[in-house]
């Protein structure tokens, strides 16, 4: 089994950072409003930006806790493939 960690863009221009076991059965959750309580939910309709593949599910909650703790700036590198940025802003965050 698979896991993933994704980014979506909300129609608010936020993005939302989650993790699961079923990337399209969890984008379609969160188009629908299955989850009232969820970010996502008055922000839809939403976009998948980016997702990567791990293979367990710590694998997958380690990456999604790292991602939210960044600037919006080292999200966009990510989701923009940008290596070199995300490099950059990582250093320039420790100053």
């Amino acid at each position: 089994m698979s896991f993933f960690t994704y980014i979506l863009k909300c129609a608010d221009n936020s993005y939302y950072t989650g993790h699961t076991d079923n990337l399209e059965g969890r984008i379609y959750q969160h188009n629908e409003g299955v989850f009232p309580d969820c970010y996502t939910f008055n922000r839809r309709p939403l976009t998948l930006v980016y997702s990567q593949m791990f293979a367990t599910r710590e694998e997958a909650l380690a990456s999604e806790r790292q991602i939210k703790g960044w600037s919006r700036a080292k999200k966009e590198a990510l989701i923009n493939g940008d290596w070199e940025a995300v490099v950059r802003l990582s250093k320039s965050r420790g100053r």
